[in-house]
Parts: structure tokens; C-alpha cells; sequence
């Protein structure tokens, strides 16, 4: 099995040193979309000793175009038991740790002490700042991934004392100011070329071989082919985070009903006014057959009413809160609930 990594051993400043400490290293990967299955692909094939895997979602169609470890005949399957499966059959001697979750305030400090660093391979901020805090209180590095349209960005923080996330982007955008990936897309290709930017990154991390991107954003511009970077400093009041935020939501939860998709699938039925908020594509590529679409830049309540209680869902979660915020603005009388989790966990309570 020596053998399986030759081609990397044999290189002067690698060599079976830096083998061994890629074999004794634990790597948290949070999200298995477009950054996360490249960057555990090549960690996976490179003999990353234990990589935890950590998402809910499960595999739909347009998935398909960027997240190229799955099939078709994966569709309706979490992706992390897909990912799971490949990464297995790819490296027998990887320890999994799989985490059936998204990461919350709840179990985000548990998780990630278990792990050397953690790869950011979400889609939205409040992700990011939480993994950012979490990783400043236990004192671990990260390495950042993030992708709009043609480009992409990619950087490490807290790494030996270095800059955070929040040295960058101190605050969190508000929801309107928050381009949405479901909405404004990413070419297919690009989300590759990042997350193995990522896996690069947290091998250096790994072993200490180059320059890590601590202090450094690499900017990647795919329709120029073109990469820069931006310098940034460490601000050393973004590295005195003691404790968790109460709330990593941009929204105001308390003016925000929710309920679970379990509760919220014993009551569906034809009497349930159900407001679909994904974009058309989305809509047609799945939905509950009570739903009616109505798309974030057309909010509006169709008539008649069937009920006071009106039900808002999109695809996980988070656009559905927003929606009934505003919805709750044009319609006081009526109560708007969003459906927690959305339609991904929807999806697998229909299809377990």
C-alpha cells in the first residue's frame, strides 16, 4: 500500500514525512456540493488519514452539472451516503466520520474539536461566520471556498495566529444584499477548480510545504482565466471570540414561525396553502403537488385565501424565512410559517 502514494513521497519536500502527517490528520469538510467532493477526492486519494463528511441535502437534478460524483442515478439519495460509498470504494484505508447534519450553533464546537481543520465548503454567510467563530474559539484553521457566476475566491484563516474571516468581512450582509447562488448560478466547471484550490491549501496546511493563503484572498476569474490577490491584516479584536453568538440568522427569528418538515408533512393536505419561493427551474424540477409557486421577486399571497395559516417553503430552509418576513409586512392578518429544512428534507422524508 506504500506504493499507492510514490508519486508524492518521492518529491524532496514532501517525501514520507509529509505522508505520515497527511495519515495522522483529521479534516472536517462542511458541505458535499461543488467545493466539497472535489476537495475530498483529492484528500481522500492523497491519504488524508480520517475526513469527516457533513451535509443533509440530498442529490437533485441540477446538482448534476457542478457536483460531478454523483449520477442520475443517485437523485433523491443523501449525498452523504453517495459521497460516503465513492469515497470508500476510491481509499479503503480512510476513517469516515459522518455527520447527518448541517452544522449549527448547537453542535458546531462539539464537531469541529474533533478535526485538525475545517474546509468551508458552504454556500451561505451564516455558515461561514459560525465556522469562523467556532474555529477562533478552538483555536483551528480553516480553509475558505466560496464561488459566484464565473469566479471564485479562496483563502485560510486563523491559521498560527493569522487573520479570521471576520478580518475580511466583519459583519454579516443582510438577506437583501446576499446574492442567491439558486437564482444568479455558477458555471459548472469553476467550482472544481476552487475546491481543489481548497484541497491544495489544506494539504500545505497539513504538512507545512509552501505558503499557506494566510492573509491572502486569491481571486479566480474564469472568463479571463486570471488569478490575483488581495492582502489583508489581522484585526486582533476578531481573534478575542470567547463564545458562540446567541444567533447566526440574519433575520429576526422571533417574528418568524417555523415548523419542522415532519410536523409539517402530518397536516399537509388540501386545505393547506402551501407558497413554493424557488425559482421556476427549481419548481418544475420537483415540488408537493399542493404547492403554488410564487418566486422570491414575486411575493404575493394568490387568491382566495384558503386559510389564515399560510405555508412557505423553498429548498432549504432559508429562503422560506426571508419570504415570510416580508410576507408577514404585506398580509398582517394572515400567519406565514416557513417549513424548516425545505424541500431537501421534504424530499427525504417522501423518498427515505
Amino acid at each position: 500500500m506504500d506504493h499507492r502514494y510514490t508519486r508524492q513521497t518521492q518529491l524532496k519536500d514532501f517525501g514520507p514525512e509529509g505522508q505520515q502527517k497527511l495519515a495522522n490528520s483529521k479534516v472536517l469538510v462542511v458541505g458535499l456540493g461543488g467545493l466539497g467532493l472535489p476537495v475530498l477526492q483529492y484528500l481522500n486519494a492523497m491519504g488524508v488519514g480520517t475526513l469527516g463528511l457533513m451535509d443533509q441535502d440530498v442529490v437533485e437534478l441540477h446538482n448534476l452539472q457542478r457536483q460531478v460524483l454523483y449520477t442520475e442515478k443517485d437523485l433523491g439519495r443523501l449525498k452523504l451516503e453517495v459521497a460516503h460509498e465513492t469515497l470508500q470504494s476510491q481509499n479503503s484505508t480512510t476513517h469516515f466520520k459522518l455527520h447527518d447534519t448541517f452544522l449549527t450553533r448547537e453542535n458546531a464546537l462539539e464537531t469541529i474539536k474533533q478535526y485538525d481543520l475545517v474546509v468551508d465548503a458552504t454556500d451561505n454567510f451564516p455558515t461561514r461566520y459560525l465556522i469562523n467563530d467556532a474555529c477562533v474559539i478552538l483555536d483551528k484553521p480553516f480553509v475558505y471556498g466560496a464561488l459566484h457566476g464565473f469566479e471564485g475566491h479562496v483563502s485560510v484563516f486563523n491559521y498560527k495566529n493569522g487573520p479570521t474571516y471576520r478580518c475580511l468581512y466583519p459583519n454579516m450582509p443582510r438577506p437583501e444584499e446576499v446574492p442567491n447562488c439558486n437564482e444568479n448560478g455558477v458555471l459548472g466547471v469553476v467550482p472544481g477548480i476552487i475546491g481543489t484550490l481548497q484541497a491544495l491549501e489544506a494539504v500545505k496546511l497539513l504538512t507545512g510545504v509552501g505558503e499557506v493563503l494566510s492573509g491572502k484572498l486569491l481571486l479566480f476569474d474564469g472568463l479571463a482565466q486570471q488569478f490575483s490577490k488581495i492582502g489583508f491584516k489581522r484585526n486582533p479584536l476578531h481573534s478575542k471570540v470567547e463564545a458562540l453568538q446567541d444567533s447566526y440568522d440574519p433575520l429576526d427569528c422571533s417574528t418568524v414561525a417555523t415548523i419542522t418538515a415532519e410536523d409539517f408533512q402530518s397536516i399537509l393536505g388540501e386545505d393547506t396553502m402551501l407558497l413554493d419561493v424557488r425559482t421556476p427551474d427549481e419548481f418544475n424540477e420537483n415540488h408537493l403537488k399542493e404547492a403554488i409557486n410564487v418566486p422570491m421577486d414575486q411575493l404575493m399571497v394568490p387568491k382566495p385565501v384558503k386559510s389564515e395559516k399560510i405555508y412557505v417553503i423553498c429548498q432549504s430552509g432559508q429562503r422560506s424565512e426571508t419570504a415570510a418576513v416580508q410576507l408577514q409586512k404585506q398580509y398582517p392578518d394572515s400567519t406565514f410559517i416557513s417549513v424548516l429544512g425545505g424541500m431537501n428534507k421534504m424530499m427525504t422524508l417522501i423518498f427515505p
